[in-house]
Protein backbone atom coordinates (compact mmCIF):
# COMPACT_ATOMS: atom_id res chain seq x y z
CA UNK A 1 0.00 0.00 0.00
CA UNK A 2 1.35 3.66 -0.89
CA UNK A 3 -0.56 5.62 1.83
CA UNK A 4 -1.51 7.92 -0.45
CA UNK A 5 -4.23 9.09 1.39
CA UNK A 6 -1.79 10.16 4.33
CA UNK A 7 -0.59 12.89 2.11
CA UNK A 8 -4.05 14.89 2.42
CA UNK A 9 -4.34 18.49 3.08
CA UNK A 10 -7.76 20.88 3.05
CA UNK A 11 -7.97 22.60 -0.44
CA UNK A 12 -11.17 24.72 -0.44
CA UNK A 13 -14.77 24.73 -0.10
CA UNK A 14 -17.55 24.75 -2.08
CA UNK A 15 -21.39 26.28 -2.13
CA UNK A 16 -22.23 26.48 -5.59
CA UNK A 17 -21.66 24.73 -8.57
CA UNK A 18 -20.35 27.85 -10.44
CA UNK A 19 -17.12 27.56 -7.69
CA UNK A 20 -16.20 23.72 -8.82
CA UNK A 21 -12.68 24.30 -9.17
CA UNK A 22 -11.58 23.29 -12.93
CA UNK A 23 -9.16 21.07 -11.58
CA UNK A 24 -8.11 17.95 -14.17
CA UNK A 25 -7.55 15.25 -11.28
CA UNK A 26 -9.64 12.48 -10.08
CA UNK A 27 -12.30 12.89 -7.49
CA UNK A 28 -13.54 10.52 -4.98
CA UNK A 29 -16.76 11.52 -3.51
CA UNK A 30 -17.64 10.89 0.33
CA UNK A 31 -21.31 11.06 0.52
CA UNK A 32 -23.71 9.83 3.25
CA UNK A 33 -26.82 10.54 5.67
CA UNK A 34 -25.74 13.17 8.48
CA UNK A 35 -23.93 11.63 11.09
CA UNK A 36 -23.69 8.57 9.48
CA UNK A 37 -19.80 9.27 10.25
CA UNK A 38 -18.35 10.02 7.10
CA UNK A 39 -15.66 12.98 8.13
CA UNK A 40 -14.55 10.82 11.11
CA UNK A 41 -14.05 7.96 8.30
CA UNK A 42 -12.18 10.63 5.99
CA UNK A 43 -9.61 11.29 8.75
CA UNK A 44 -8.78 8.07 9.81
CA UNK A 45 -8.69 6.94 6.11
CA UNK A 46 -6.31 9.91 5.46
CA UNK A 47 -4.60 9.39 9.37
CA UNK A 48 -5.47 12.72 10.54
CA UNK A 49 -7.26 13.76 13.33
CA UNK A 50 -8.78 17.17 12.09
CA UNK A 51 -8.60 17.56 8.16
CA UNK A 52 -12.72 16.95 7.73
CA UNK A 53 -14.44 18.85 10.27
CA UNK A 54 -16.37 16.02 12.39
CA UNK A 55 -18.83 17.71 14.56
CA UNK A 56 -21.50 16.09 16.85
CA UNK A 57 -24.26 18.08 15.09
CA UNK A 58 -25.81 16.14 12.43
CA UNK A 59 -26.19 18.64 9.57
CA UNK A 60 -22.93 20.83 10.26
CA UNK A 61 -20.90 19.98 7.23
CA UNK A 62 -23.38 22.67 4.86
CA UNK A 63 -20.69 22.92 1.54
CA UNK A 64 -18.59 20.32 -0.48
CA UNK A 65 -15.52 20.43 0.90
CA UNK A 66 -12.22 19.25 -1.42
CA UNK A 67 -8.82 17.93 -0.07
CA UNK A 68 -5.82 17.45 -2.48
CA UNK A 69 -4.15 14.00 -1.84
CA UNK A 70 -0.53 13.76 -3.40
CA UNK A 71 2.31 15.85 -2.79
CA UNK A 72 1.39 19.73 -2.04
CA UNK A 73 3.42 20.52 -5.11
CA UNK A 74 1.53 18.17 -7.45
CA UNK A 75 -1.60 16.68 -6.30
CA UNK A 76 -2.67 13.12 -7.98
CA UNK A 77 -6.37 13.32 -6.78
CA UNK A 78 -8.80 15.32 -4.60
CA UNK A 79 -10.86 13.62 -2.05
CA UNK A 80 -14.64 15.52 -1.61
CA UNK A 81 -16.46 15.54 1.19
CA UNK A 82 -20.34 16.33 0.25
CA UNK A 83 -22.85 17.86 2.47
CA UNK A 84 -24.80 14.96 4.82
CA UNK A 85 -28.40 14.68 3.73
CA UNK A 86 -31.33 13.90 5.78
CA UNK A 87 -31.04 15.82 8.73
CA UNK A 88 -35.08 17.15 9.82
CA UNK A 89 -34.14 20.13 11.04
CA UNK A 90 -32.15 21.44 8.17
CA UNK A 91 -34.65 24.22 6.70
CA UNK A 92 -36.21 23.45 3.53
CA UNK A 93 -34.33 26.13 1.54
CA UNK A 94 -31.23 25.06 2.41
CA UNK A 95 -32.23 20.99 1.90
CA UNK A 96 -33.47 22.04 -1.34
CA UNK A 97 -29.94 24.04 -2.12
CA UNK A 98 -27.88 20.47 -1.28
CA UNK A 99 -30.47 18.74 -3.31
CA UNK A 100 -29.29 20.29 -6.19
CA UNK A 101 -25.52 20.68 -5.25
CA UNK A 102 -25.23 16.98 -4.40
CA UNK A 103 -27.47 15.95 -7.67
CA UNK A 104 -26.16 17.76 -10.54
CA UNK A 105 -22.49 17.28 -9.05
CA UNK A 106 -22.84 13.62 -8.54
CA UNK A 107 -24.02 13.28 -12.58
CA UNK A 108 -22.19 15.57 -14.01
CA UNK A 109 -18.44 15.85 -12.20
CA UNK A 110 -16.76 14.97 -14.83
CA UNK A 111 -12.98 14.42 -12.90
CA UNK A 112 -15.42 12.18 -10.38
CA UNK A 113 -14.18 8.70 -10.43
CA UNK A 114 -16.46 7.02 -7.62
CA UNK A 115 -18.67 7.56 -4.65
CA UNK A 116 -17.92 5.91 -1.48
CA UNK A 117 -21.24 5.95 0.53
CA UNK A 118 -21.20 5.98 4.11
CA UNK A 119 -24.09 4.08 5.81
CA UNK A 120 -24.77 3.40 9.16
CA UNK A 121 -24.74 -0.07 9.60
CA UNK A 122 -27.78 -0.49 11.82
CA UNK A 123 -29.94 1.75 9.16
CA UNK A 124 -28.40 0.52 5.45
CA UNK A 125 -30.00 1.63 2.52
CA UNK A 126 -32.53 4.23 4.12
CA UNK A 127 -34.72 6.05 1.05
CA UNK A 128 -32.04 8.94 1.62
CA UNK A 129 -29.38 6.40 0.58
CA UNK A 130 -31.29 4.90 -2.11
CA UNK A 131 -31.97 7.92 -3.74
CA UNK A 132 -27.92 8.94 -3.73
CA UNK A 133 -27.56 5.90 -5.96
CA UNK A 134 -30.12 6.84 -8.19
CA UNK A 135 -28.62 9.51 -9.09
CA UNK A 136 -25.17 8.48 -9.64
CA UNK A 137 -26.60 5.57 -11.47
CA UNK A 138 -26.25 6.83 -14.86
CA UNK A 139 -22.90 7.77 -14.88
CA UNK A 140 -22.02 3.81 -14.70
CA UNK A 141 -19.23 4.82 -11.77
CA UNK A 142 -18.36 2.63 -8.97
CA UNK A 143 -19.80 3.22 -5.37
CA UNK A 144 -18.67 1.41 -2.43
CA UNK A 145 -20.26 1.44 0.63
CA UNK A 146 -19.28 1.69 4.31
CA UNK A 147 -21.16 0.22 6.95
CA UNK A 148 -19.70 2.38 9.49
CA UNK A 149 -20.35 2.01 13.49
CA UNK A 150 -20.35 -1.90 13.17
CA UNK A 151 -18.51 -2.00 16.75
CA UNK A 152 -22.00 -1.17 17.78
CA UNK A 153 -23.46 -4.60 16.17
CA UNK A 154 -22.90 -8.00 17.38
CA UNK A 155 -21.37 -10.16 15.39
CA UNK A 156 -24.49 -11.73 13.86
CA UNK A 157 -25.79 -8.23 13.29
CA UNK A 158 -22.75 -7.32 10.99
CA UNK A 159 -23.37 -10.24 8.78
CA UNK A 160 -26.89 -9.76 8.46
CA UNK A 161 -26.36 -6.18 7.72
CA UNK A 162 -23.40 -7.08 4.97
CA UNK A 163 -25.62 -10.25 3.66
CA UNK A 164 -29.36 -7.71 3.48
CA UNK A 165 -27.15 -4.96 1.50
CA UNK A 166 -24.84 -7.19 -0.92
CA UNK A 167 -28.21 -8.65 -1.82
CA UNK A 168 -29.95 -4.83 -2.03
CA UNK A 169 -26.98 -4.32 -4.40
CA UNK A 170 -27.14 -7.58 -6.23
CA UNK A 171 -31.13 -6.55 -7.12
CA UNK A 172 -29.80 -3.20 -8.41
CA UNK A 173 -26.97 -4.98 -11.00
CA UNK A 174 -30.01 -7.42 -12.20
CA UNK A 175 -32.05 -4.01 -12.99
CA UNK A 176 -29.72 -2.48 -14.85
CA UNK A 177 -27.07 -0.56 -12.71
CA UNK A 178 -23.83 -0.18 -14.95
CA UNK A 179 -21.02 0.65 -12.06
CA UNK A 180 -19.50 -1.70 -9.93
CA UNK A 181 -21.70 -1.96 -6.29
CA UNK A 182 -19.39 -3.12 -3.42
CA UNK A 183 -19.90 -3.03 0.23
CA UNK A 184 -17.91 -3.64 3.45
CA UNK A 185 -17.76 -3.13 6.71
CA UNK A 186 -16.23 -0.23 8.58
CA UNK A 187 -16.12 0.89 12.41
CA UNK A 188 -13.31 4.05 12.60
CA UNK A 189 -13.58 3.50 16.76
CA UNK A 190 -12.20 -0.47 16.60
CA UNK A 191 -10.54 0.50 13.39
CA UNK A 192 -12.38 -2.56 11.61
CA UNK A 193 -12.32 -2.40 7.27
CA UNK A 194 -9.49 0.80 7.13
CA UNK A 195 -7.23 -1.36 5.19
CA UNK A 196 -9.72 -2.69 3.13
CA UNK A 197 -10.89 0.66 2.25
CA UNK A 198 -7.56 2.68 1.71
CA UNK A 199 -6.92 -0.03 -1.01
CA UNK A 200 -9.99 0.10 -2.51
CA UNK A 201 -9.70 3.69 -2.78
CA UNK A 202 -6.06 4.20 -4.22
CA UNK A 203 -6.90 1.84 -6.92
CA UNK A 204 -9.48 4.02 -7.90
CA UNK A 205 -6.93 7.05 -7.69
CA UNK A 206 -4.44 4.64 -9.22
CA UNK A 207 -5.98 2.40 -11.50
CA UNK A 208 -2.36 0.45 -12.47
CA UNK A 209 -2.14 0.07 -8.92
CA UNK A 210 -5.03 -2.34 -8.80
CA UNK A 211 -3.74 -4.35 -11.74
CA UNK A 212 -0.65 -4.29 -9.73
CA UNK A 213 -2.20 -6.14 -7.22
CA UNK A 214 -4.17 -8.52 -8.81
CA UNK A 215 -0.70 -9.48 -10.25
CA UNK A 216 0.80 -10.31 -7.21
CA UNK A 217 -2.09 -12.20 -6.08
CA UNK A 218 -1.52 -14.81 -8.87
CA UNK A 219 1.82 -15.09 -8.98
CA UNK A 220 1.46 -16.04 -5.15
Amino acid sequence: MSFLLHQARFFTTVNHLRDLPPTPQPEIAFAGRSNAGKSTAINILCNQKRLAFASKTPGRTQHINYFSVGPADAPVAHLVDLPGYGYAEVPGAAKAHWQQLLSTYLQSRAQLCGMILMMDSRRPLTELDQIMIDWFAPTGKPIHALLTKCDKLTRQEMTNALRATKKSFADYKAAGYRGELTVQLFSALKRVGIDEAHELIESWLIPEAKGESAEADAAQ
